[in-house]
């Protein structure tokens, strides 16, 4: 059988040991094509450039 606690851990103790478990907002950087916003080491949604070169075709959605 695996070995169990010998005492109770602590409301104090427990919510210590998760205080660095809290999740960090994303980062956004700026495309150097467009300007907009986009997220680091991914393909601009907007331009679907990456490293300065067309990675994706992006289809503009004008009405005709």
């Amino acid at each position: 059988m695996p070995p169990h606690p010998k005492k109770k851990h602590s409301h104090s103790t427990h919510g210590g040991r998760n205080a660095h478990k809290a999740m960090t907002p994303a980062m956004y950087g700026q495309c150097p094509q467009c300007r907009q916003a986009k997220l680091p080491h991914r393909v601009c949604r907007h331009c679907g450039y990456y490293n300065g070169r067309e990675v994706v075709p992006v289809e503009t959605n004008e009405a005709e």
